[in-house]
């Protein structure tokens, strides 16, 4: 695997290295050993599914606040995302940024995100799956969000949302 940095500290893109023969490839998609080296320990406690059948589906900007925040390893296992993390950690230096990448299923890439960013992504196809492993697992009852469209933020998506949950489209501006 191999790590690169964002401009928001512990946003991490994360590509695999396949190893590619007459069959196909195959390729280490999430090692707690490798994380660590890399410094960012991160050992999934669950695992979650999101299915998204239509192009322009928005999902976000969630997290899960202190003292239940999660890290999350994202990853694109069918059709494509625009991927995006919203830093709202108070004492950053990139407070109130955010930083998105592409992921498919063609590339492998995820993106790891750790707490006290928010999570979103447009699907960017139809069909399209994407696969969270979170550390702790999710606790109930304590989802937070920020509105995917709030100026404080100003994300340059790359094409208005089809579809959006009442609850995503109504988180109040972030202060």
């Amino acid at each position: 695997m191999r790590f690169a940095e964002t401009e928001i500290a512990g946003v991490v893109i994360v590509d695999v290295e396949a190893h590619a023969d007459a069959r196909g490839s195959f390729a280490r998609l999430q090692c707690p050993e490798d994380f660590a080296a890399a410094g960012h320990p991160f050992v999934p406690a669950q695992t979650s599914l999101s299915r998204n059948p239509t192009r322009g589906t928005l999902r976000g900007l969630h997290y899960q606040p202190a003292p239940h925040a999660e890290v999350k390893l994202v990853r694109c296992v069918r059709g494509r995302i625009f991927d995006v993390a919203v830093d709202l950690r108070r004492d950053s230096p990139t407070h109130r940024r955010w930083t998105a990448t592409e992921l498919s299923a063609d590339n492998a890439r995820a993106l790891l995100i750790p707490e006290g960013v928010a999570h979103g992504f447009l699907t960017l196809e139809a069909d399209t799956d994407v696969l969270y492993q979170i550390a702790p697992a999710f606790e109930p009852g304590y989802e937070a969000g920020v509105r995917w469209d709030d100026p404080a933020f100003a994300i340059a998506w790359p094409e208005t949302p089809a579809l959006l949950s009442p609850r995503d489209a109504t988180y109040p501006d972030y202060e």
